[in-house]
């Protein structure tokens, strides 16, 4: 057990699947795992273990923003034993060519986020993914001809600004859209030499204002799913 997970260390598999929604994670669980057990429902932020594929997974939400996935991931990293953590998320696109729906791994992580600095002394503005999941993620869509988007994404504190524009970091970065958990996730990563990555299916468009519904976050990112659960099939088998 740690402070915020209630589950036994031999009840968390080595590979997390980790969306923010706690109910995104356990509709993911119950309709893609075998032999599915919730072991964590502390603050209702449920986690579930499983196999896929004969491989034990578990699939646990973050919550929202830097601090909440900073401690969730922190946790399982340290106290756990986690060798691998993927979020699997959603965001917002800067950039009205990529539509809703598109799947995008991230490679960079930018912030204007103190959680780095204050937690490890980290004075990076950026992160990049850690590990060999990136990779295997990229090979693994390959090789089941879903095409997606590799580049760089934006981390923000804040979802609602009083400056309705493209943040600065963001744009002298290129960022391709923005979410809330990346840059804390691979701080974490990074401290304890583990493997992150950062899967992120596009919700919205800031451009276009086309936005998807709250039941289809929940239950309609199958494509991003399928991935998922596929790479940590193989990352399972790397580490």
């Amino acid at each position: 057990m740690s402070v915020h997970i209630a589950a036994k260390k031999e009840e968390i598999a080595p590979v997390v699947l980790m969306p923010g929604d706690p109910l995104r994670a356990k509709f993911i669980a119950e309709n893609n795992l075998d032999n599915v057990r919730l072991v964590n429902s502390v603050r209702n932020i449920y986690f579930y273990t499983g196999t896929y594929k004969n491989v034990s997974v578990t699939i646990g939400a973050s919550g929202m923003g830097c601090p909440s996935i900073g401690i969730y991931s922190y946790e399982l990293y340290y106290e756990f034993g986690v060798q691998c953590i993927m979020r699997i998320g959603t965001c917002g696109s800067y950039l009205d060519s990529i539509p809703l729906f598109k799947v995008i791994n991230t490679d960079i992580a930018f912030s204007e986020s103190t959680y780095a600095k204050t937690a490890f002394d980290y004075p990076e503005d950026h992160f990049y993914h850690q590990g060999t999941a990136f990779d295997i993620i990229n090979q693994t869509a390959a090789a089941m001809n879903i095409p997606i988007l590799s580049g760089s994404i934006h981390s923000g504190d804040a979802f609602y600004r009083a400056d309705r524009e493209l943040p600065a970091i963001a744009k002298a970065n290129k960022c391709l859209a923005a979410e809330m958990e990346a840059f804390a996730l691979f701080a974490n990563a990074k401290y304890f030499k583990k493997t992150a990555a950062v899967l992120l299916t596009v919700s919205d468009n800031i451009i276009t204002h086309q936005v998807i519904s709250s039941e289809e976050r929940e239950r309609s990112l199958t494509t991003m799913t399928r991935l998922a659960l596929e790479a940590a099939h193989k990352i399972h088998e790397a580490i």
